[in-house]
């Protein structure tokens, strides 16, 4: 089996060593770093690309919730916390899973089980430092008081919103303070298409597909948003899905 790459991002040094402790029973985990503040970890996140990450949620300066929104792409995540008001909070982000310290090593066996499990119903990771995402990356999202940790594949619909990008995922809609021409740069090719200048569609979502005028399409997609797809783009989109 892979191995797990790991990080540690916790500002107590007492707290990352026991962590360490408790990883060394495990020897698919391979710890390729360790961080005490948001800004090393940033740098240590996108230098080693970890599988896996133990996040401490209260640290000094920055916390854990806005390490994930500087993130582009988010490892699995499992919080570490010494306060239990924190560890509801964490599922709005989609954790896998929270750890309350000091950390018990059967909680710590019982979070081992989850991350072995949401690895194997995870495609293998490509190798090398891709700058595109894949289907089952995960982003972070975070829209007022509300955050979210959402995989690329249940994304179907990107739209401008003046500078900023509106998401549409199940029944959320919320913004992600980036151009729509940056989330373009980051998306698998594969499923997601450019449908005019204000749109991108996951084409997993598409319900239906009609002519519309001037040699135009026009989409539905599952969720009833209706795309229309500029006459330069519908020429491409036909040759792409072999219409």
């Amino acid at each position: 089996m892979s191995k797990i790459n790991t990080v540690i991002v916790e500002d107590s040094r007492l707290a990352r060593n026991e962590l360490k402790e408790m990883i060394k029973k495990y020897s698919r985990i391979s710890l390729v770093g360790e961080a005490e503040n948001v800004d090393q970890a940033y740098e240590l996140i996108n230098e080693t690309r970890p599988d896996l990450i133990f996040l401490d949620i209260n640290m000094p300066e920055k916390d854990g919730f806005e390490l994930l929104e500087m993130l582009d792409e988010v490892p699995i995540t499992v919080f570490t916390t010494a306060f239990d008001e924190y560890a509801i909070k964490s599922f709005e982000y989609n954790a896998l899973d929270y750890l309350l310290k000091p950390i018990n090593e059967k909680r710590f066996a019982v979070a081992m089980e989850k991350i072995e499990a949401r690895l194997e119903a995870m495609d293998s990771k490509s190798s090398g430092h891709e700058s595109r995402l894949t289907d089952k990356s995960q982003i972070f999202i975070k829209d007022g008081e509300k955050c979210w940790l959402v995989r690329i594949e249940e994304i179907l619909l990107f739209e401008i919103v003046g500078n900023y990008t509106r998401v549409f995922f199940k029944e959320e809609k919320p913004m992600l303070y980036k151009s729509l021409n940056q989330v373009e740069e980051k998306l698998p090719l594969a499923n997601f298409f450019r449908a005019n200048r204000q749109q991108i569609i996951n084409i997993n979502f598409i319900k239906e597909v009609v002519p519309w005028f001037n040699g135009k399409l026009k989409l539905t997609m599952t969720n009833g948003e209706e795309v229309e797809v500029s006459r330069r783009q519908s020429y491409i989109f036909k040759d792409k899905m072999s219409l």
